[in-house]
């Protein structure tokens, strides 16, 4: 009975504490590289366009141990984004909030990166930021906007309002994303020595 009591714990503790990696995209001064150092360091860092990309292991909520690549969103570095994609368990979308003269353009990006083939099935969370600027676009027009109902059924998405600069609401969509990214892994997961 103790063993059956001991392996029933660590497999709680391995169930709770989920490793995953997840590409983070979206249009250049989005915020993907503050939200990134948010998470990171817990403080706004001044950042300039990322060439290339940043990576960095965070802990953005119980449970969730995640490994983000954050890639510039230039238009030319845009084509390179595919290469992020692989043995991800999650994809992370950045949009601002404010740039409404853009959001065609994000729309556009969202669901391209979605057709790819490293992407099937993937949760997806969509942050809505900059939230704390005084001509944010709601959530609700934002998802309207990136036409999120219209992904394909395989994708799992949340949409979360939020301010990187401050932290509101990153937390509650790491939250979301963490459980969509536990069923994603334990639906996908194969058995270990079957060789396939």
């Amino acid at each position: 009975m103790g063993f059956f009591l001991s392996k029933l714990a660590t497999m709680w503790q391995d169930f709770n504490t989920c490793p995953a990696s997840a590409a983070m995209v979206g249009l250049d001064g989005a915020g993907k590289t503050t939200i990134t150092y948010k998470l990171a360091l817990n403080e706004v860092v001044t950042t300039i366009p990322t060439i290339g990309f940043n990576v960095q292991t965070v802990s953005p909520c119980k449970g969730l141990t995640l490994t983000i690549w954050d890639v510039g969103g230039q238009e030319i570095i845009r084509k390179l984004w595919h290469h992020y994609y692989n043995n991800t368990d999650g994809f992370i979308y950045v949009v601002d909030s404010t740039d409404q003269v853009r959001f065609s353009e994000a729309k556009e990006e969202l669901h391209k990166a979605l057709e790819h083939d490293a992407l099937r099935r993937v949760p997806v969370l969509v942050f809505a930021n900059k939230q704390d600027m005084p001509y944010a676009v709601p959530v609700s027009k934002v998802t309207d906007a990136l036409e999120l109902g219209k992904l394909n059924r395989e994708h799992k998405w949340h949409i979360q309002a939020c301010c990187a600069v401050t932290g509101d609401g990153l937390m509650e969509g790491f939250e979301v994303f963490a459980s969509m990214v536990k069923e994603y892994k334990q639906v996908n997961s194969k058995p270990a020595g079957l060789g396939f």
